[in-house]
């Protein structure tokens, strides 16, 4: 039974597309990591100075700006928390684009993909339960 090629040729774009969407979001994911750990190594530097008054010399962007220090340090923290909700709002989506990529594919679900780690208070609860 031949397909017909139109089909064939809509079905390969929509895979592909759906596959650069991963791939896409991955990037993205390992790109504000890296960042992320740069944000991280320059609050450990500023935390570890020994002058804790002063002004620090922060990059934004393409340019340099001279803080105060805890100003710096209250800006980076800002950063670092808006990082890791963007980190973990892509990896959200790139679950449900990973899942609409199987299905376009023919694949079964990944089995445990859409686990979700159990909060402090969840774990509390449970450490309760065992303990008796």
């Amino acid at each position: 039974m031949a397909r017909d090629p139109a089909f064939v040729l809509r079905y390969l774009a929509e895979v592909e597309e759906l596959a650069e969407d991963v791939l896409a979001a991955r990037q993205q994911i390992v790109d504000l990591d890296v960042k992320r750990n740069r944000n991280r190594e320059a609050l450990r530097a500023l935390h570890k100075d020994p002058e804790p008054e002063g002004k620090a010399m922060v990059c934004f962007g393409n340019m340099f700006v001279e803080l105060p220090k805890a100003r710096a340090k209250e800006m980076m923290q800002k950063d670092q928390e808006h990082l890791d909700e963007e980190i973990n709002k892509l990896r959200k989506e790139l679950r449900v684009k990973v899942n609409r990529l199987y299905e376009a594919q023919g694949k079964p679900e990944l089995k445990g993909f859409n686990l979700n780690p159990m909060t402090a208070e969840e774990m509390k609860l449970i450490n309760r339960i065992l303990e008796g």
